[in-house]
């Protein structure tokens, strides 16, 4: 193989690491929900980790793509906003999936889900942005907020709010 081959297998791998994070911290998160959600339908551990890989590999990407084709042209430039928005609108669109409304009036269900998949989708941004130390405190603070905080605060008539 030749050098450039061997430089970019190597950058490959150094990129892989944001999206191994990804995955521990998003796991995390899932399994933390699945393992403390009466629902068994609820997202769980395979899709925060789906949704959180997914994250970093898109921000990956686009930070991968862009500084291939910037060497070629000037007009090339790297949009994280862009890239950023279009992360939060599909974690959104699948968030508010997981929402419903019940027939008999209780309220809205699913929101804890579905800001625990938005939550998920930024730590995986963070770790493809290889801030690791970030992501690592934002999903200490997302398992304080389920976990322990969550039991202290759930009640049975809350409605929009899972334990």
């Amino acid at each position: 193989m030749d050098s450039a081959l061997w430089t970019g297998f190597w950058n490959q791998l150094e990129l892989l690491q944001g999206l191994l994070a990804a995955a521990v911290l998003s796991g995390l998160i899932g399994w933390e929900r699945e393992t403390h959600q009466q629902q068994t339908h609820g997202a769980g551990l395979r899709t925060y980790m789906l949704v959180g890989v997914s994250a970093a590999l898109f921000i990956v990407l686009g930070e991968s793509l862009v500084t291939s084709f910037a060497k070629e042209d000037d007009q090339v430039r790297f949009d994280m906003i862009g890239i950023l928005g279009a992360v939060v609108s599909g974690v959104s669109f699948l968030g508010a999936g997981a929402i419903f409304s019940s027939k008999s009036g209780e309220g809205a269900k699913g929101l804890t889900t579905a800001a625990g998949l938005l939550a998920t989708s930024a730590v995986g941004v963070a770790c493809g942005l290889q801030m690791y130390v970030l992501a690592a405190g934002a999903t200490a603070l997302f398992l304080f907020t389920l976990g322990p905080l969550g039991r202290l605060t759930s009640s049975p008539h809350r409605s929009g709010d899972e334990p």
